[in-house]
């Protein structure tokens, strides 16, 4: 199962010593975006901001590592991640769909019975997300306090 995948993963980096909690870091984390990115430049017309645009957005994230627990239906989704809006919903699992990180499946049935669940490439994206997800978890309220604080 694809949560399980995503804790044995992101367990065995951090107990390898990835991600990095020090400020200094590796070869190894930039060597592969040296090889996309020469001199360090992120050309405007990049497919990676379309990208990046669609996955990291504040809702495409909490979707996708939703979605890597297991198959959800519509209204367990949005139960799942509070706070998002139909439309924002439809609009990103609409996204997510178009760009095979997420399979829709619809019964024929009445009441209508409306499935989504991770793709491959979904799962595969979502395994890579866990990691920095959990480094967001571990330091979010410091780096909010800090925000609040007046400068």
């Amino acid at each position: 199962m694809v949560s399980t995948q995503l804790t044995d993963q992101a367990a065995g980096q951090i107990q390898a010593g990835k991600p990095s909690r020090g400020t200094e870091p590796t070869g190894d984390h930039f060597d592969e975006l040296r090889a996309f990115f020469a001199d360090g430049v992120f050309p405007s017309s990049c497919p990676t901001r379309t990208v990046l645009d669609h996955v990291m957005s504040r809702w495409g994230v909490l979707v996708l590592l939703t979605l890597a627990e297991r198959t959800l239906r519509w209204g367990e989704l949005r139960r799942a991640v509070q706070g998002v809006s139909e439309k924002m919903l439809a609009q990103t699992l609409r996204t997510l769909e178009q760009d095979g990180l997420v399979h829709r499946e619809a019964f024929p049935v009445i009441p209508p019975h409306v499935e989504y669940s991770l793709t491959e490439l979904g799962s595969d994206l979502a395994i890579q997300m866990a990691p920095l997800m959990a480094w967001i978890a571990r330091h979010a309220d410091e780096i909010v306090a800090r925000s609040a604080q007046p400068t």
